[in-house]
């Protein structure tokens, strides 16, 4: 059946309209491969190669770097046996890396082969060993402690290179130095309600110093258990040891309390009353 006038035209805009889309598509690709392009030329438009610096004067470095927009900083001095001292040994990045302008490059100094031997140091107070090491030319390096006995605290106890050692890398000497080791501590167990021989072997075998307050009152207290005076009272019923054929002794407090933490040595008071 023929098309009618109406249904041609409906055809012909149907196409008109698909044809302006695809010219509309073609230029948002256009657009977006041109933005891609020029992003892509702005970020390495921007970036240079690292130029060669080993072997060179630190000022001749330092211009070599400029002219590309780059930094130099300082990267350390080191032996070498193949680099003249005061020339550049070593260089991060490497040569010929792309980094962006301003980036900032490290250049390492020679110092030449090493003529200085490494002194020992073992017994030495840290401040000793640091003059020591600068009368030298060399420089102290990284430093720790080690809690150590049968030594003099604060004293060189190794030393990284060691003594007579050749073909370093670095004049530093890195420190072991050793220190007072901590003192032992004890979390004081809970010795209520314990007979008194009982908690006075624990006390004991801790090596700890047990102090006794007896109580010979004949007022009971909770459980059967004399009522107990005061907490540290003294007095003739107060004694560092413990009180003579008292098997029916309880331990009804105690000081410092459960938990606590104490060091050898320390006293534990305990406060005890008989059974009847």
């Amino acid at each position: 059946m023929p098309l009618s006038a109406s249904g041609s035209y409906s055809v012909y805009g149907m196409i008109r309209f698909l044809q302006l889309l695809a010219k509309i598509l073609f230029l948002m690709i256009v657009a977006l491969a041109t933005a891609l392009i020029s992003m892509r030329f702005a970020i390495h438009g921007r970036e240079v190669a690292v130029p060669e610096l080993r072997g060179m004067a630190p000022a001749e470095a330092e211009r070599a770097v400029a002219e590309l927009g780059l930094q130099l900083s300082p990267g350390g001095r080191f032996y070498s046996a193949t680099i003249p001292a005061g020339r550049i040994v070593s260089q991060e990045p490497e040569p010929g890396t792309r980094v962006r302008r301003g980036w900032r490059v490290q250049a390492a100094e020679s110092l030449g082969p090493q003529l200085i031997q490494i002194p020992s140091l073992f017994g030495m107070s840290p401040r000793a060993a640091e003059i020591d090491l600068r009368r030298r030319g060399l420089e102290p390096g990284d430093a720790a402690e080690l809690p150590i006995d049968g030594f003099p605290p604060q004293s060189v106890l190794a030393q990284t290179p060691a003594a007579g050692a050749m073909d370093v890398a670095a004049p530093r000497v890195g420190l072991l130095y050793t220190s007072t080791p901590p003192e032992f501590a004890y979390a004081v167990p809970d010795l209520t309600g314990l007979p008194l021989a009982e908690a006075a072997g624990i006390v004991n075998s801790a090596g700890l110093k047990p102090v006794v307050t007896s109580n010979t009152g004949s007022a009971d207290g909770p459980g059967g258990v004399p009522a107990a005076p005061a907490f540290g009272a003294t007095g003739p019923s107060s004694h560092p040891v413990f009180p003579g054929g008292s098997s029916r002794a309880i331990v009804v407090a105690q000081e410092p309390s459960p938990g606590s933490r104490i060091t050898r040595n320390s006293s534990i008071a305990l406060q005890v009353a008989s059974s009847l």
